[in-house]
């Protein structure tokens, strides 16, 4: 069974491991072990933290598969980005050059550097090692998120974002950078991301252009990746979409993968979520469907994927001794949960 829980000071191995498999181009884990470790520290203080209101908090979940004790995936959230350090993005808007006494009218597209997201909350860090990459566990763990922000929404922002892994290869090479390389940085992508990832954003202000980039000047190859995203990125942002997820013309200032947005009131599994008391019961519960199920905790948070048979007159939830040993719940105790089935 795969569950979903608070990252632990024992997972750092599985961690170092998951940010060396990620590749270039994963900002939000750097190869770099005290990065690494102030990442688990970060988020054991945010699970452990009493919150009114989203600030520096950092949460990090991982999926664990219970038959082996393995490590198989991350999923983060960050309460409040920009509180802290500068949260960057180029905003891709349009200008007109017109003259009527010459009969010329040219839209342009412009790329704009701004801070518009601060404050937002950003769901990040979602990684499914290949060996985990099967069923439903990658939906579990993007949309597990939606779930645990909806049940602690007094933890968050009610706009939600998640930067997209823009078009690089396999050797780091990002046609946008490249370009940005050559005019104003003279850093590699690889240098240029993993300075982000651990931290290091003063160059960023001091070298990065101060006023609107026409894009037409940009390269071709540069321009053909403007809000495009990584091939292996595609299926994340598919999930996205299908919760509601839009890109209002943000980009990412290194590779220029779009930023995608939405109110946690109207992403679909949030919206379709349901709190009720359970029923433990192994032979109701075969007539039931499935659902994603988190219990109510924040510390000892934990979900799971799992059968649900809703009984409306009662107004309960029927879970299975199995599933009800894995949240950690017992008879009558709440959880949140979200069918499945609505996004198949």
């Amino acid at each position: 069974m795969m569950i979903i829980r608070p990252i632990r000071q024992e997972d750092f191995s599985a961690l170092r491991e998951i940010a060396e498999e990620s590749g270039i181009g994963f900002t939000s884990l750097p190869v770099n072990e005290a990065l690494l470790q102030k990442k688990i520290d970060n988020a054991e203080s945010a699970f452990n933290s009493q919150v009114t209101q989203p600030g520096s908090e950092s949460y990090l979940f991982v999926m664990e598969d219970t038959n082996t004790g393995r490590v198989v995936g991350t999923s983060g959230i960050e309460a409040a980005v920009g509180l802290e350090d500068a949260f960057y993005h180029y905003h891709l808007s349009k200008v007109v050059h017109a003259s009527r006494e010459l009969n010329v009218h040219n839209t342009v597209d412009l790329l704009t550097f701004c801070n518009d997201y601060t404050g937002v909350t950003e769901i990040c860090t979602l990684f499914l090692r290949e060996e985990a990459r099967r069923g439903l566990n990658g939906r579990f763990l993007s949309k597990v998120r939606f779930l645990f922000m909806m049940e602690h929404r007094q933890r968050f922002s009610e706009t939600i974002i998640a930067e997209m892994r823009g078009v690089s290869d396999e050797e780091g090479r990002s046609p946008f950078w490249e370009w940005l390389e050559t005019h104003f940085f003279s850093v590699d992508f690889p240098t240029a991301d993993y300075l982000t990832g651990i931290g290091n954003k003063v160059f960023i202000a001091e070298l990065m252009p101060k006023y609107p980039i026409y894009v037409n000047l940009l390269s071709e190859e540069a321009q053909a990746v403007i809000g495009q995203v990584h091939e292996k990125t595609k299926p994340a942002l598919r999930l996205l979409k299908e919760e509601g997820f839009d890109c209002r013309g943000y980009v990412d200032i290194f590779d220029a993968g779009p930023t995608v947005e939405a109110n946690l009131a109207h992403i679909r599994t949030a919206q379709a979520s349901r709190k009720l008391p359970v029923r433990i019961d192994d032979q109701q519960v075969k007539y039931g469907s499935s659902h994603f199920v988190i219990n109510t905790e924040v510390v000892n948070f934990r979900a799971v994927t799992t059968a649900v048979l809703i009984k409306e007159d009662e107004h309960i939830a029927i879970i299975s001794q199995q599933a009800a040993d894995a949240l950690n719940v017992k008879q009558g105790d709440m959880v949140r949960f979200s069918p499945v089935s609505f996004c198949d």
